[in-house]
């Protein structure tokens, strides 16, 4: 390792945004598209076409999803305080904890990193797997909706010209739901997943910084 001289200005901190600033854009964008489609009558459309409930299911997954994002992206930046107040030997919370491993790095040179990365990035992982629920709730649904649309195709018996009408409706209503729902899953998982990865590179960012700032003298 090449030693640093002593007299050399410390590197400047590495600039980060706002990331719960971002996440309040995205969220209100999210709140406005909500109440132009309900002004157009879109959720009642997509509740009311789906007699499983799973779409209705999905949204309330994704919105408390959502209010997560919102949540972790506070105390994402929260760390980052933290850190810029260990900085200035204030160190405490988690920084503390970073440090102090840090200082131990001989006996467990892994230690640090571990320590750091189960701050940062931890809780996301769980995110993550509510994130995919709402794809597989979506499929889900198809495979329900195409079940009641085998079933109503396999209790015909005799087809008659008067019946075609009400036919029609109960065959639709089984494909309505393997397209609503498994639309709904996909919209939702890439919205959340959207949000999911900007926390994901706020955090490696940080991470980043904090490894910068140990390896200074």
């Amino acid at each position: 390792m090449i030693a640093r001289s002593a007299t050399a200005p410390p590197r400047p901190a590495a600039a980060l945004e706002p990331i719960w600033l971002e996440w309040g854009a995205l969220a209100g964008m999210f709140a406005f598209a909500a109440w132009l489609l309900g002004g157009r009558g879109v959720w009642a459309l997509l509740l009311g076409s789906d007699p499983t409930g799973l779409t209705l299911v999905i949204i309330l997954v994704f919105v408390a999803a959502t209010l997560w994002c919102g949540m972790r992206a506070r105390e994402l930046q929260r760390q980052r305080r933290l850190l810029d107040a260990a900085r200035g030997g204030a160190a405490q919370g988690w920084a503390a904890e970073y440090w102090a491993a840090l200082a131990a790095a001989p006996r467990d040179a892994d230690a640090p990193l571990d320590l750091l990365l189960e701050h940062t990035h931890g809780p996301h992982g769980t995110a993550w797997w509510v994130n995919g629920i709402q794809l597989k709730l979506g499929l889900l649904g198809k495979v329900i909706g195409f079940s009641i649309l085998a079933l109503e195709i396999g209790q015909i018996q005799n087809f008659d010209a008067s019946q075609s009408q009400e036919l029609l409706r109960s065959l639709t209503t089984g494909l309505g739901v393997a397209l609503l729902t498994t639309m709904v899953g996909l919209v939702g998982n890439i919205l959340l997943g959207l949000q999911l990865t900007r926390l994901d590179r706020y955090a490696d960012a940080l991470v980043a910084e904090a490894q910068r700032r140990g390896l200074e003298p």
